[in-house]
């Protein structure tokens, strides 16, 4: 397809200019499936060196950090908020803080609802990553050179007036929502946990892992035979995500009692 071929061209391109500057360079925020063309990318030519963080552990939209041999790159910032940091890399990624001006009056806004009101400002979701929504409040990881913006323009989200402000990753704190889901499965195959955890028959089910919809621990899968392990995630398309908690004892019958997390 023309628009992987152009991806892997890009990430290709990032890795070279590390190599040439000595320093690191870095790509936009990328989806799942666009981290799946990069990690095929890094196994197809050995000489790519690349790590991925989006903010936080377990974030699934990040950023790919490409790293010379020779690393002679050092971060002058020295914002707090700038310093989101993995692998010994500071990634350029603030946390912005989103709450209402008025608590009392404050709608309950979705992820859709803070992404729409980002959208209607012009910002490219390639800019911005995962935005982990709590009741009324909400945390966006975004590219540093988008933070100002958002916190200058972004003042209403529907009908709730908000603002915003940087947060440090000190005072970031985030527990989603989960809905734990117990019960029989003939086996940890994919597909079979997957209808335990979404609630659907494994044959609707089948054609999203054959369409290159699910994604285990950010890796595409696509057979629905593959086996799952205690604390995989599994993020589907449209569908949201799970993770696979375990099994304990089986039925009369044969059947595996399994445990899983759905992210609500």
């Amino acid at each position: 397809m023309e628009k992987d071929r152009l991806l892997t061209k890009r990430f290709q391109d990032l890795a070279s200019l590390a190599e040439h500057r000595g320093c690191v360079t870095f790509s936009d925020f990328l989806s799942l499936n666009e981290q799946n063309i990069l990690h095929k990318t890094i196994q197809k030519f050995s000489w790519i060196q690349g790590e991925t963080f989006g903010g936080y552990e377990g974030a699934e939209r990040c950023i790919a950090a490409f790293v010379p041999d020779q690393l002679l790159w050092n971060s002058n910032e020295n914002d707090e908020a700038c310093t989101v940091s993995h692998s010994g890399i500071v990634f350029p990624v603030h946390c912005v803080h989103i709450r209402p001006r008025s608590a009392r009056f404050a709608e309950v806004l979705s992820h859709r609802d803070v992404l729409g009101a980002l959208m209607n400002l012009g910002i490219e979701r390639s800019k911005t990553g995962d935005i982990a929504v709590s009741e009324k409040e909400a945390y966006l990881f975004c590219s540093s050179s988008f933070s100002g913006l958002i916190c200058q323009e972004l003042t209403q989200i529907r009908h709730t007036q908000v603002s915003c402000e940087l947060c440090s990753m000190e005072h970031f704190t985030y527990t989603p929502a989960t809905e734990t889901i117990r019960g029989s499965i003939a086996s940890v195959r994919l597909d079979s946990v997957m209808a335990l955890g979404f609630g659907a028959s494994r044959s609707s089910l089948l054609s999203l892992i054959e369409n290159g919809n699910v994604f285990v621990n950010g890796k595409l899968i696509t057979t629905n035979a593959y086996s799952l392990k205690e604390g995989d995630i599994v993020s589907v398309h449209g569908m949201g995500r799970i993770r696979y908690i375990g099994t304990g004892g089986q039925t009369r019958k044969g059947r595996i009692y399994a445990e899983v997390q759905k992210y609500i």
